[in-house]
């Protein structure tokens, strides 16, 4: 498919040379001969940035994401800095949530803090569907960052319909998910409705990107890790792989990424999405094994590690790649997003690095 409206960034499956739809990012979404292993990090618009501390200085973060000239210099700063293959849309997986009516802040020091839990389906009911133009934002943020980026190709994401869930059940973050589990197993109905519905928030989300122009897009299920392959094919998986399967024809690679999944790799292989993204506690070589020979990897350096001296960091690094040259494609990538406290200096040799260790 190839998209010819103003703004957006051509797509193909058999992209001609130049643009972002032949970028190494994208051609190793696609499993194709790449010339160098493409870079970018989870969280590399962020506080690990002096200069995007000083942007967003008194700007809470769901005002910032609702500033499109703003989300286009965090969005930037990265790829200026570290020349990372790859720039993220800076946003916030509850955004879309927040459009959709839901009662929520993103706390510091907390992170997103739900005035009224879901419990019941009438909760569930509170939570409506959006409109394109409930994000009009994004869309102008995305707009913007495509014509700025030029070749460089742009994510957009969204979070899964079971990590939105955990915080609208939960009320904020939780090391247990004991509300969620409970829902889940004693309110299937109410579970599965509110799975229906944040399923197409998230779907209208991440359509919104791509018709403004994004490159590729990642649904993050960073809390999956927290269920058992079986709950998670029971509860879970039936979502994930609607968000997924309903973008198969939108003309852009689909990354799925979660924490804690070595046991559900296979699982999350099977959702749909054309790129796997590891944590750091699985080899990509046995990652690749699980997913199978079908997706391309991500990962999965482990982000404590950049706090070690460089001799420690290039070992890593070079022990990554390694094991990544058993996956049929990789993009490299952290095995979970850069700490606040990381030094942006070792993000800019790392990236140097594996281009260097891998330029063919």
């Amino acid at each position: 498919m190839t998209t010819t409206t103003a703004g957006n960034a051509a797509r193909d499956d058999h992209p001609g040379p130049g643009g972002p739809a032949d970028s190494p990012f994208v051609r190793a979404c696609r499993r194709k001969p790449v010339p160098h292993t493409p870079v970018w990090f989870m969280r590399q618009a962020g506080r690990s940035l002096p200069e995007y501390r000083e942007v967003r200085a008194g700007i809470p973060m769901l005002e910032s994401c609702r500033r499109p000239e703003l989300v286009t210099e965090i969005t930037l700063q990265p790829v200026r800095r570290h020349g990372v293959d790859a720039a993220i849309l800076f946003s916030d997986i509850v955004v879309p949530v927040a459009a959709a009516g839901v009662d929520l802040d993103i706390v510091p020091g907390t992170g997103p803090v739900v005035a009224e839990p879901v419990r019941t389906l009438a909760d569930v009911d509170r939570i409506r569907a959006i409109d394109p133009s409930d994000v009009s934002f994004v869309d102008e943020a995305v707009r913007l960052l495509v014509a700025e980026l030029g070749d460089t190709p742009l994510i957009g994401f969204a979070g899964a319909p079971f990590t939105l869930a955990s915080y609208l059940v939960e009320g904020g973050p939780s090391r247990n998910h004991v509300r969620t589990k409970a829902l889940m197993h004693g309110a299937p109905d109410v579970w599965h409705a509110l799975l229906g519905r944040l399923t197409e928030i998230t779907l209208a989300f991440l359509r919104v990107q791509i018709d403004a122009g994004v490159s590729a897009v990642q649904l993050f299920d960073s809390w999956a890790g927290a269920l058992s392959e079986a709950d998670y094919r029971r509860f879970v998986l039936p979502h994930s792989a609607t968000v997924l399967g309903a973008l198969a024809d939108a003309g852009v690679p689909r990354i799925h990424f979660g924490v804690g999944t070595a046991e559900l790799l296979g699982a999350m292989g099977e959702a749909g999405a054309d790129v796997v993204g590891v944590d750091w506690r699985t080899p990509l070589d046995a990652a690749t094994v699980r997913i199978g020979p079908d997706r391309a990897v991500q990962g999965n350096l482990d982000p404590a590690v950049l706090f070690a001296p460089w001799e420690v960091v290039e070992a890593e690094v070079r022990r990554v790649l390694g094991e990544a040259a058993a996956a049929p494609g990789h993009v490299f990538n952290l095995g979970h997003g850069v700490l606040p406290e990381t030094d942006p200096e070792v993000l800019t040799r790392v990236v140097a690095l594996v281009h260097e260790a891998t330029t063919s």
